[in-house]
């Protein structure tokens, strides 16, 4: 198998794992759907994975699917860049009635970083999929969103 199979392999094993569950454990809690040995065979990349199956095993997770999958993706237009930098002096122009919760956790996150430029802030892609849920919005719209207040630079979408 290839390095893909490699590298999904280990995201099966880090979800597993993060659910504190070997092997066996899977086994137990699937009663008996995923056998210990042939989950192990996707972890280590030995064995090919079925779309179908990689959908069940993130079912059986409880997670989405997406998180099964390696890095290296190319973000499609809904998707937000890896690399986020905020316009911080755009952000300031903005009525405070759309800007609030974006506002106070760029406020937040200068606070805990000691960073007061002023100017740009760099967060994380999970900070956005946190402010997503607040604006109640996918993250690509999000990102949409705040291109469209001039928050983001325009090709945001693409990875930095």
């Amino acid at each position: 198998m290839g390095d893909y199979a490699k590298a999904l392999g280990g995201k099966l094993r880090a979800i597993r794992q993060q659910q504190g569950l070997s092997l066996h454990g899977v086994e137990q809690k699937s009663g008996g759907r995923w056998k210990a040995v042939v989950v192990g065979s996707y972890e280590r990349g030995d064995r090919a994975v079925t779309v179908q199956k990689l959908a069940e095993l993130a079912d059986f997770y409880g997670v989405p699917v997406a998180e099964l999958l390696p890095e290296g993706r190319v973000p499609s237009r809904s998707e937000p860049a890896t690399k986020i930098v905020i316009n911080l002096e755009q952000l300031a122009r903005l009525p405070v009635d759309k800007v609030g919760p974006l506002a106070r956790y760029a406020a937040a996150i200068q606070s805990q970083r000691g960073d007061y430029n002023g100017k740009v802030l760099s967060i994380r892609a999970e900070d956005l999929r946190s402010l997503a849920i607040i604006y109640d919005k996918t993250p690509g719209e999000l990102t949409d969103q705040l291109i469209d207040w001039g928050v983001l630079p325009p090709d945001a979408h693409s990875i930095s």
